[in-house]
């Protein structure tokens, strides 16, 4: 498995009720895509919000990272929502789970 780590800041005059659109869409998107198995969102009082997806392998999230209306909306969101960003690609090493 593979985890998508997006941790993001958001400049001071982003439209939020826009930037709400265009991540409910990129969920819509990536949820159909080969391989995607989960999507979460965090806020931290700090400010930064962080985002991890998970996909099945590299190549299912690098086919992700190039669909076209992905490729769209990370230039909108490098332009017009996100003062600062952040992106970590990591594979899963293991995993343990509880009762």
């Amino acid at each position: 498995m593979v985890v998508v780590v997006f941790r993001t800041r958001l400049r001071p005059d982003a439209d939020l009720a826009l930037l709400g659109a265009l991540g409910k869409r990129m969920y819509e998107l990536a949820s159909t895509m080969p391989g995607f198995r989960s999507y979460k969102e965090y806020a931290a009082s700090d400010g930064e919000s962080l985002a991890v997806v998970e996909f099945e392998t590299l190549q299912d999230t690098a086919r992700w990272r190039e669909h076209a209306e992905h490729r769209a909306a990370q230039e909108q969101g490098r332009k017009t929502y996100f003062l600062e960003y952040r992106i970590q690609v990591c594979e899963q090493v293991r995993e343990h789970r509880g009762p």
